[in-house]
């Protein structure tokens, strides 16, 4: 047997598959999203334009900042090492009882649990150690014009200066009121600044300004994305079919496009408490009527081109058609009112809180800010505040929209 297996020669080694063979931990690729070639034209398109990819790129960087602010402006510690154990009240709210004291909610900023705390372990705070809500007791205010701390009415000396709105630190002339030492300590230390002034009941602008950009882009983009869909399928079905229903439903848009959307505000306000989700579905209600006109228009002139016929001679669905064949036709269309209708979305919530009719009150507002502005004109960091937050916000918008159009022309994607 082994002088036959010398004369066949050695055996041949068996054959490995290649699908088989996996290769090494750190030369694997990583799943890349493979662009069709139009899409990877649009993209190429949308790069080109510099002003809205970096726009967008700014906008993304704020957003996902401003997505984790309570990581950021926060009155609670992100970790607290107490006694051996590792407790995170930026999570979970602990009793004051577990640090000796006998209230239901612990007061992070109180000097007494600041120091029960430090005698015992640590603290990580955040950068700003405000919430949106929390008011600086540790200011010690300012004296007035006359130089004074104090003032007596009745006979009684009470506290005066100037009191709030209070400038920030850095841009302050006024000199401090006296007070004592560790009150001074805190109210100097880096993470206890208040970078843009405190708003006249002493809570953090900064702090307000970060949640209110947030709650702001949030509330415009659920309310454009809501209506932009209703609106968009509105538009192609009465488009697509025309005849009784295109013209029943015009008269019904014609009805419900001039009910006045402040008034109906006024009387919800009256009944219910305005919230997030109240308003949101207020304006839906009427808001979804801004996209219909121009997609119905797209879709009358579609139904009848060839391709069009073609598809339907072929047995395809109507719905396969709208989805495939008529509704890309009015996508430029759509999105060059996106931006507008996104940016009045941000500016309507921005004005029913101005007015009152918005969120509730001491919820974090850019409105708000405004009308503190505006009421007290020996405080220009609120409005100023306030004001630039909305601009930058809908410049960065309509700069992003308007790449995305241009990417989306058919004129530019095929030339």
């Amino acid at each position: 047997m082994d002088a036959r297996r010398d004369e066949d020669g050695p055996e041949p080694a068996p054959e490995i598959r290649a699908d088989l063979v996996r290769p090494p931990l750190f030369s694997r690729r990583r799943p890349q999203v493979k662009l069709s070639p139009i899409n990877a034209r649009r993209w190429a398109s949308f790069k080109a334009n510099r002003r809205g990819y970096w726009s967008l790129v700014i906008f993304l960087v704020l957003f996902v900042v401003t997505l984790f602010a309570e990581l950021i402006a926060n009155d609670r510690p992100l970790i607290v090492r107490y006694r051996g154990e590792t407790l995170f009240p930026v999570l979970v709210n602990y009793p004051e009882s577990k640090f000796g004291g006998f209230l239901a909610v612990t007061d992070y900023r109180d000097p007494v649990n600041i120091q029960e705390i430090e005698a015992n372990g640590w603290m990580l705070w955040p950068p700003i150690r405000f919430s949106y809500d929390t008011i600086n007791k540790d200011y010690p205010n300012r004296v007035d014009a006359d130089g004074r701390c104090f003032v007596e009415r009745d006979g009684v000396k009470q506290q005066g200066g100037l009191g709030y709105p209070a400038p920030p630190q850095w841009a302050a002339r006024a000199p401090l009121c006296e007070a004592p030492p560790d009150q001074m300590a805190r109210y100097m230390a880096i993470g206890n600044w208040n970078w843009l002034g405190l708003d006249n009941q002493g809570r953090d602008v900064l702090a307000r300004v970060i949640y209110g950009f947030r709650i702001s882009v949030l509330f415009g983009l659920i309310l454009t994305l809501l209506s932009s869909a209703v609106g968009v399928a509105a538009g192609a079905v009465q488009g697509y079919y025309g005849g009784w229903l295109d013209l029943l439903m015009q008269r019904f848009l014609e009805i419900w496009g001039n009910i006045p959307t402040l008034y109906v505000l006024i009387i919800i306000a009256a009944v219910l408490v305005p919230g997030f989700w109240t308003l949101l579905l207020v304006l839906l209600a009427f808001q979804w009527t801004c996209l219909g006109g121009g997609v119905r228009a797209e879709c009358l002139r579609a139904r009848n081109f060839e391709y069009v016929r073609a598809a339907r001679a072929l047995g395809l669905s109507d719905r396969t058609i709208m989805w495939k064949h008529v509704l890309p036709n009015a996508a430029v269309a759509t999105l060059t009112f996106m931006p507008f209708q996104l940016s009045g979305s941000i500016t309507t919530l921005t004005s029913l809180d101005f007015l009152g009719l918005g969120l509730p009150p001491g919820s974090p507002s850019l409105g708000e800010l405004l009308l503190q502005g505006k009421g007290d004109l020996g405080a220009p960091w609120l409005g100023m505040s306030a004001f630039f937050s909305i601009a930058i916000m809908l410049s960065l918008l309509i700069f992003i929209f308007e790449g995305v159009r241009d990417a989306l022309d058919p004129r530019k994607t095929f030339a």
